[in-house]
Order: structure tokens, then sequence, then C-alpha cells
């Protein structure tokens, strides 16, 4: 006991001087976390306030949030912060045992050491409370932040306005039009006039000059120089795939798009244009690349390739389908002027409502257009499936999804021009702009659909059949799965919207005490798959390299790689969860419960999965054997922990659930080795000399080269049969699974034999005995005498031989 207490001494004061070590660096950690403390009670203070006024602008609240998620991201971290150290003082204290119940009395080494864990581990939950605490508090504030800004976005769309069609409004339109148009011109020819402007442009000319012809060469010759240089990428490859001629059209858009890029440039260096001309020229780039994108997604959508275009149109309107949305750029184009024109320059909610309704309308024909175009065809495709004698179904998957979308574009192309004209421009804008983006994104999504598969023809040498691999069906789901948050901004969802759903994606859920985050379950699912790989690999290499060089037998080969695979993935999920940092010790009780009614109702699966542990221990039977269960026969070709799937001799496979292998009766032909016996049945005519038949039939037996002579065959006399002399040939065969082609052998040579000695293989034989012969020649008509019979012949003699006493019996 002494002993005891003097290493209990010894570890408290290492304790001791271990925690005065590590008072400094708790002090700088306590201190950061008041700093972070204060700032934050600050901006959550600041926060309440705005909220409760409800006074600041948008672009206010969406700043406030930003900051407010900064901080509940830093607060998310910090919660998480000394786990591990947690985990180890719980551990410590669980180790010394419970605390003495009162009026109990411990060793004071130990009470003082029990004191000092627990104030470390109070210390140390202290920054996780506080962070827990906080973080609440900051995801509450987003919250109602993001309420303020839908109910005022809700409050706008569903606001009504002026009327565009009311004619008051009209005069007032053209004059701020106008006024913002001159305003832009005379302040472009004040700067022209101006000697600030010609010396600037003095001093730059060289570099104007340079941005003027480099922007020339790429808006004459873009498209030539993109068609020379797909004539040299075909050199390469991939011809008849349309890969470079995607390649082709891309660079048929970025080319000249660089040329405005220049030109635009040339045009700020230059300062020709005031502040409003040089608003209006930052935004002629985007207008551009509207516009060339979608001439270029005609161009890919509408444009015939092997006889249809991807998406199909009537005969002959390809063209008209591509101008048609050529003019759905320009009206976005046109609506996006617009709405800059209104920064620049104070347009009125009336003019704003009449300049936009045209606008409107516009694109409502167009998108009808449209509409009309992809019907005709798709009339036309659904009558040429419904006419097909294949019986396929009328309408795809994809037919089905063009369908609802061209729908949909038809109601808004009805819905929106009506929305407007009763005053709700901003619903009416909010409907038929969004949808022109979202036909432009699905129409993109299914051309990089197809140059994907092009892609894939390529290198797998598939053609043009991979576009309907499975390859590109996955890659054409995963581009529509990350066109969704573009659709999600496009429709008018905020970009703090997407961000906040990805911050409660990586901020994963709670079950108890443990937080199931994408980073665990990602950090769980690299570990595992780790541990799967080199668990095939072992395995590989046991079953290719080690195993086949030692006197193990194949079953046994068999039972020790599945062992170590099972055994494999088990520490694989292990350590995979322990590593993860997933504490599923709460879940203990649940899963407890939960495996009382899984085992009911699994308990035949259960027993099926002990049945085939059982089978790789024991090994009762082994990859290769014939066996016979059931009534079946086969060769087993492989066991698993919940079947044996054995191959009968017509080459079926059969599947066998392990417990029926270990509860029924299996016969294992060839457990151990492959020696069996094989039994040949002959019977020969009575009268036979029964010495000759038994030597001819020893001598067949000791012929065959598969019979061993030790034990040597035998020939049994079995007994007198019904219509034979039975005798059987018994010998041991060297290799069993050669049994009916032995047997077969031995009756071809018993044929012969017995045919070349003229010994009988008797038949079965039957005589017949009529009791009354005079009823058949009563029964036989008065006509003429009906001709002798073979049956007549073989009758008779019966006939005579019969007693007259049992020819006069009972019938």
């Amino acid at each position: 006991m002494k002993r005891i207490a003097d290493l209990l001494r010894i570890w408290g004061a290492g304790l001791i001087l271990l925690i005065g070590l590590a008072l400094p660096l708790s002090a700088q950690s306590t201190e950061e976390i008041r700093a972070m403390s204060a700032e934050w009670q600050k901006t959550a203070t600041r926060a309440e306030q705005v909220i409760d006024a409800n006074r600041a602008s948008n672009a206010a609240l969406e700043q406030l949030r930003s900051e407010l998620a900064r901080f509940r991201q830093t607060f998310l971290s910090s919660g998480t912060d000394n786990a591990d150290r947690i985990r180890t003082l719980e551990g410590q204290l669980e180790a010394l045992g419970p605390p003495p119940a009162e009026g109990e009395t411990e060793a004071e080494d130990i009470a003082q050491l029990r004191a000092s864990l627990r104030d470390q581990l109070n210390a140390l939950r202290v920054p996780r409370v506080v962070s827990e605490e906080a973080y609440s508090r900051a995801d509450g504030l987003i919250a109602e932040i993001d309420k303020i800004i839908r109910e005022r976005r809700t409050k706008r769309l569903l606001e009504r306005g002026p009327s565009p069609l009311n004619p008051q409004y009209w005069p007032e339109a053209a004059a701020d039009l106008s006024d913002a148009g001159m305003a832009v011109w005379h302040e472009t020819a004040f700067q022209l006039g101006n000697d600030t402007t010609r010396e600037r442009i003095s001093n730059n000319l060289p570099a104007i000059l340079l941005l003027l012809l480099l922007s020339g060469l790429l808006l004459l010759r873009g498209r030539p120089w993109a068609r020379a240089a797909g004539s040299h990428l075909r050199q390469y490859g991939g011809g008849g795939t349309g890969v470079w001629s995607f390649v082709v059209s891309l660079l048929e858009v970025l080319l000249p798009f660089g040329g405005i890029l220049l030109l635009t440039a040339a045009i700020d260096l230059s300062g020709l244009l005031g502040l409003r001309g040089s608003l209006l020229t930052d935004y002629v780039p985007v207008w551009a690349f509207l516009l060339l994108s979608f001439h270029w997604l005609g161009e890919q959508v509408f444009k015939p390739r092997d006889g249809s275009s991807l998406i199909p149109v009537a005969d002959n309107r390809h063209q008209q389908a591509r101008l048609m949305l050529d003019l759905l750029a320009v009206l976005l184009v046109l609506k996006d002027a617009l709405i800059r024109f209104e920064q620049i320059e104070r347009i009125s909610v009336e003019a704003h409502a009449v300049l936009g309704f045209p606008l409107i309308v516009f694109a409502a024909l167009v998108m009808l257009r449209v509409q009309r175009l992809t019907a005709i065809s798709e009339t036309s495709e659904t009558q040429q499936s419904e006419d097909d004698d294949t019986g396929a179904p009328a309408v795809s998957n994809v037919g089905r999804i063009r369908s609802v979308v061209r729908r949909g574009a038809y109601t808004l192309g009805i819905v929106s021009p009506l929305v407007a004209a009763v005053g709700y421009t901003s619903a009416a804008e909010a409907l038929i702009y969004p949808a022109i983006s979202t036909l432009a994104i699905l129409a993109a999504m299914l051309v990089l659909q197809r140059f994907i598969g092009d892609v894939y023809g390529w290198l797998s040498g598939k053609g043009q059949t991979a576009q309907d691999s499975l390859f590109t069906v996955i890659s054409g789901f995963l581009l529509v799965t990350l066109s969704l948050p573009i659709l999600a901004i496009v429709w008018g969802a905020r970009v703090a919207d997407l961000t906040e759903l990805w911050s409660r994606f990586l901020a994963g859920f709670s079950i108890g005490d443990t937080r199931i985050s994408p980073t665990a379950f990602l950090s769980f699912a690299i570990v595992f798959a780790a541990g799967y790989a080199l668990t095939r690999l072992v395995q590989g290499s046991l079953r290719n390299s080690l195993l086949p060089k030692t006197k193990i037998d194949p079953g046994g080969q068999n039972a020790i790689v599945s062992g170590l695979g099972y055994a494999g993935i088990f520490i694989s999920a292990v350590v995979a969860i322990s590593l993860a940092g997933l504490d599923l010790s709460s879940l203990a009780i649940v899963a407890g419960a939960l495996s009382v009614g899984i085992g009911f109702g699994l308990q035949t699966i259960v027993s099926n999965f002990v049945s085939g542990i059982i089978l790789l221990i024991e090994r009762p039977i082994s990859k290769g054997d014939w066996i016979e269960v059931g009534g079946l026969m086969g060769y087993v070709r492989d066991i698993s922990v919940r079947s044996t799937r054995i191959e009968t001799f017509d080459r079926s496979d059969v599947i066998i659930p392990n417990s029926d292998l270990i509860t029924g009766t299996v016969t294992n032909y060839t457990r151990g080795n492959t020696v069996g016996r094989v039994i040949v049945p002959v019977g020969v005519a009575y009268g036979t000399d029964l010495r000759k038949v038994e030597s001819i039939l020893m001598e067949i037996a000791k012929a065959n080269p598969l019979v061993l002579m030790n034990p040597a065959p035998s020939v049994i006399f079995q007994g007198f049969g019904a219509d034979s002399l039975d005798f059987e040939i018994r010998a041991i065969l060297r290799d069993v699974n050669w049994v009916l082609s032995v047997k077969s052998e031995m009756n071809y040579e018993i044929a012969r034999r017995f045919h070349e000695e003229g010994i009988e293989i008797p038949f079965s034989q039957r005589d017949i005995w009529i009791r009354n012969p005079e009823a058949l020649a009563t029964s036989q008509p008065s006509g003429p005498a009906a001709p002798r019979s073979a049956v007549d012949d073989q009758v008779k003699p019966d006939l005579q031989d019969l007693d007259p006493d049992q020819a006069d019996g009972e019938d």
C-alpha cells in the first residue's frame, strides 16, 4: 500500500507540473476567445438593432449577413476544438472510478488528481459551450435577415404598378428615354471636344491603334482562323465524331468575343465616352457574349447533324428556329440596357412599365413561335412512333421532358403579357426573362452532353453509339445537377441562399453527441475505400502467388481468402469510423433495440450467414467437390456467407442457402479424395452358364484403366429375377468423377462380349391367360371369316392348354 501511495504522489506531482506548463497557453487561448467574443457581441447587437428597425437597404442587409455568416462558421469550427483532449480527460476520470459516496473518503493524492482533471475538463468545455450558444444566435439572426429580404422581394413582385396600356404614360416614357439618350450623347460630344481627351488619345495612341488592329483582325478573321485550326486538329484523329466541330464552333465565338473585349478596352483607354457612356460600355462585352452564345446555341441545337438536329424541328424550319434564338438574345440585351439606363438616369416607374411592355410582348411572341416549331416536330415524332411495328413507346423520357419545357414556355408566353398589361410588370419580367435563360441553359446542357458523348466515342472507339451509353447518361445527370444552382439564381435565388444551403450541408446533422458532416463522411469513404482496396490486393496476392505454392487443398485456399476478405472489410469499416471521428457509442442503445426487430425479420438471412461462416471454418464441403443435396447433384463452384453455388451436370447454376447444407443431408462424393465405387448391373437368361458370365464380367472390369486393382473388382450374383439372372460388377475407381463414362464403357463391352459368346440378355415377358375362350367364338360376326392374326397364333396354344374347369370359371 505504501508503494502504491508513493506512485500516486509521483503521478500527482508530474500532473501538477504539466498543468503549470499549460497555464500560459490556456491564458492565451482565453484572451483570444474574449477578444472574439467582444467583437461578436458588438456585431450581434448591431444586427439585432438593424433587424428591429427594418429600415436598412437590401445591400446593407446582405453585408451584415455576410459578417454574421463568417462568425457562424468560426463558431462551428471552434465547437469541435479540444474534442480529443476532452475525451482523454473523461477517460482518465473513468479510470479513477466513481467518486466516493457521502461519508466516505479516498486517498488525498487521488482526490487532488480527480479535482485537477475536473478543472481541466471544465476549462476545456467552456469554449465549446460558448461557441454553441453563439452559433445558435448567429444562425437565428441570419434566418431573420433572410426572411426580411424574401418578404421585400415578394412584396415587390406582387406589387401592382401603373398599367403600360394607359396612354397618359406614353409621352412621359418617351421623354425619359429621349432625355437619357441625349444625356449620353451630349456627354460624349463634350468629351470629343475636350483638350484633356485629345491629350489622352495622343499619349495612348500606339496602344489604342494596336488594340484596334487586333480587334479588327479577330472580328474579321476570327471565324476563318477557327475553321483553319479545326482542319489542323482533325489530323490528330477523331474525324466523324463531332469533337473538332464543337471545338471549332467555340473558337468561332471566343475569337470574335476577344475582338470585342479589345475594342472596348481601346475605347476606355481613349476616354472618348463620359461617365454615362463608360458605364454602358462596361456592359458591352456582356451583351456581346449573350448575342454570340445564343447564336452558337442555335447553330449547335438546330443545325442538322447526321440527318437530325439535337432538338428536332419541322422540316426546312431550322434557319427560322436559329433566328428565334437570336431574337431572344437581342431581347435580353435590350432589357438589360433598359436597366442600365435606369441606373445612370432617373426613369420613372411609369416609364419603365411602358418601355418594358413591348419587350415582354415581343419575347412572349418569340417563345410561342419556338414552341410552335418544336410542337410540329414532336407531333410528327409521336405519329411515327405509333406507326412503328416494333412496339416502342411513343415518347421517350427525353421527349417527355422536352414536352414539359415546351408547355411551360407556352404558358409563360401567354401569361406574362397579360400580367404586365394589368400593372404587374415586375412579376411579368420575373417570369418571361428567366424562362428564356432557362431554355438557353438546358440547351447548353444538351450540347455539352453530346460533346462529352463524342469525346467518349472517340476515345473508346464506339463512335456515335457512345451517345446511348451509360457514361453519357451519367454525364448528362451530372451536368443537370451542376446547372441547378445556376437555374436557381436565374429564377431569383440569392447567392446567399445557395451559400446558406451549402453551409447547412457542410455542417451536417447531429445524432446525440455525434455530428455527421460531409467531411466526416468523405474521410470515412476514403479510408474505407483504401482498406477495401488493400484487402482485395492481399486476397489477390494470396490466391495467385502464395497459397498455390502450399499444400492446402483448393477448398481450404478459398476459405482462407474469403475469411480474410470478410475480416479486412470489417477492420476497414472500424478504422474508417474511428479516423472519421464518428463516436457511435451513443447509438448503442438504439442499435441494440433495432437489432432485436431486425433479428426477427431477418432470421433466415442471419441463419444463412452463420451457416456460411461454419462452412468456411469447418469446410465439410469445398470448392470443386461433387455433392448431392436435396435431390440436386453437381460441383461446388462458390461458397459465400449467404449461399453456395453448385453447377449441375447439365451446366445449370443452382443457388443453395447455406442453412440447407448445415441442417440437411449432404452427400460429398469427392471429400478428401476422388476415389469412388461404380456398380454396373446386368441380367442374363435362365439356363446360361453362370461361371462363364462371372469370368467375362471380371475380365471386363479389370480391363478398364480407371478401375483399381487394390481392392480388386468383384462380380456379385445378386439372385433370381422375374425375367433374368441378375449380376453386378462392383469396382473402385481412381477418379469417381468419371463414373458415368466408366459405366457406359463397361456396358458397351458387356454387350459386345455377350454377343460373341452367345449369351442372351433377356427382356421382360408376360403370358396372357383367358378364362372363357368360348366368348371369343360367339362374339364373332356371321359374315366372312376374319383373317387370322398373329394374336390368334399366340393365343391358341394357351387355349388348348387350359383346363376345362378353369375355362368355366368366373370372368
